[in-house]
């Protein structure tokens, strides 16, 4: 399986355990919510639904409203499939959830890890942020020592280029800087003291809880998939 195929199935499975969708929902979801998947078609949807029905993750069902199945039977049309996420799906997405290894700081990898952190714990979130920063941080280093050696060679355009790319990675860096600190304050705020409780299973309630994005005064967030950081 492709990096790239792989992506879009953890994609699905995580948009499928929202809510039960047909494969013009899913499609539509993936290109407004997930930007990252604008490119996607329904030839490469359908394959990658297929296969996760193959492997006991989706089960399809037929369209819930009896009318539209009949209306879509009388005009000589496939009434439309609905794809619901089963048990094993579930699991099978909390084991990708829980997944922090290198590919997880890849940039469209990451840019799909990072629009499902609500569903995400905080100590995995964390994993992937502080991970994903240690990746740009690597290239930048790279970036800047390339500009070193071959500034005198470039034209004044391809230069700007250049800077472009690095100005791109340290606003990401700068993003995640703050998304990490953020997460750091929501964990130390949850911790017991004097007045907090230290009931394991308010605790637990918490756990999950998105926490501490930081809320900027009108300012943007840099997109973790912009083209500009690859």
């Amino acid at each position: 399986m492709s990096r790239r195929s792989g992506i879009l199935e953890f994609a699905v499975l995580g948009l499928l355990r929202e809510a039960p969708m047909h494969g013009y929902e899913l499609r539509k979801r993936l290109n407004t919510s997930l930007g990252i998947f604008r490119a996607f078609s329904y030839g490469t949807l359908y394959p990658c639904l297929k296969t996760l029905v193959a492997n006991g993750w989706l089960a399809e069902e037929p369209g819930s409203a009896p009318e539209d199945a009949l209306a879509a039977s009388l005009a000589g049309r496939r009434a439309k499939i609905v794809y619901r996420l089963t048990a094993e799906g579930k699991e099978h997405f909390e084991e990708l959830l829980a997944h922090t290894g290198p590919d997880s700081w890849e940039d469209e990898h990451f840019a799909a890890r990072f629009a499902f952190f609500g569903q995400t714990e905080r100590e995995v979130r964390m994993r992937v942020l502080e991970g994903r920063r240690s990746r740009l941080e690597e290239r930048l280093e790279k970036m800047r020592a390339s500009l070193a050696r071959t500034r005198e060679r470039l034209d004044d355009y391809t230069l700007e280029l250049q800077r472009h790319g690095m100005e791109s990675v340290e606003r990401e860096v700068r993003w995640l800087n703050e998304l990490i600190e953020s997460e750091r304050a929501g964990r130390d705020q949850r911790r017991p003291g004097p007045e907090t409780s230290a009931d394991p299973v308010e605790q637990n309630k918490r756990s999950g809880e998105t926490g501490g994005l930081p809320r900027h005064g009108g300012g943007t967030r840099p997109d973790p998939s912009d083209d500009t950081t690859k």
